[in-house]
């Protein structure tokens, strides 16, 4: 697989067996797919990459996106039932680290990625008051918190890896997206992605996809030799998490 990869160097070629644990595919409950007709035209072009295999995770995020388990179980449900096949598809939630999920963790459980595992996202403007506390009433519930996409809250760029390594000493472990290895998200966020995976702290990777032209700019993309030997075992824990 090597020989040929060295020829094709495009990241599309490890992903046979992956399974995309972040991303917005059910539609008309969060900023990704508005209707059934955009989920299904995503799971699609899923499909044309190689990625069968889905967790959808919508936004929970107080009264912004108040998601539940009714309002995901129902979007996921169309989904279901829509005519795409050949398809593995579950729901979990991307949860915003605010009051709302502190009071969510009083009242019920928690849709899981894998196992005990729950996706957690911070605001790109500052990281909650109370995120040490938030993350200790999660670790007290026995979830495991995977922190959404790390190399994109440029508050904590200024810090070198100081924030994270924080972070991780406190339990969390790290989501990568895929469109990180590319200035998508601009530069700064391109070269934090690149530190922190230089430096053996992401733990998975997923596409983080809301639309077509972010799977697009998925299927041209190129890595380089370093940036395979990195990748690979990351890619590899990500699949194992299934």
């Amino acid at each position: 697989m090597l020989s040929i990869f060295q020829k094709k160097n495009f990241l599309v070629d490890l992903l046979e067996g992956f399974t995309d644990f972040h991303n917005h595919i059910l539609p008309g409950i969060d900023d990704g797919a508005s209707t059934l007709d955009d989920s299904v035209a995503l799971i699609r072009k899923f499909k044309e990459i190689g990625i069968k295999d889905f967790v959808a995770t919508p936004h929970v995020m107080g009264d912004y996106y108040p998601n539940n388990q009714n309002t995901i179980g129902k979007a996921l449900d169309l989904v279901k039932n829509a005519e795409v096949t050949d398809i593995s598809i579950k729901a979990a939630a991307e949860y915003m680290m605010d009051q709302h999920l502190v009071d969510t963790l009083q009242s019920e459980d928690l849709l899981s990625v894998a196992q005990n595992y729950v996706l957690v996202e911070m605001s790109y403007f500052q990281a909650p008051i109370n995120l040490y506390e938030i993350l200790f009433k999660l670790q007290n519930k026995s979830y495991s918190p995977i922190l959404a996409h790390p190399e994109r809250y440029a508050f904590y760029h200024g810090s070198g890896l100081t924030q994270y390594k924080d972070l991780k000493n406190r339990g969390c472990s790290f989501q990568m997206n895929i469109l990180s290895l590319t200035p998508h998200y601009g530069i700064g966020i391109q070269k934090t992605a690149n530190k922190l995976l230089e430096s053996g702290m992401i733990d998975f990777i997923s596409s983080d996809a809301h639309r077509l032209q972010h799977l697009e700019k998925l299927l041209s993309i190129r890595i380089s030799k370093k940036q395979l030997k990195l990748l690979e075992p990351v890619l590899e824990n990500s699949k194992n998490l299934f």
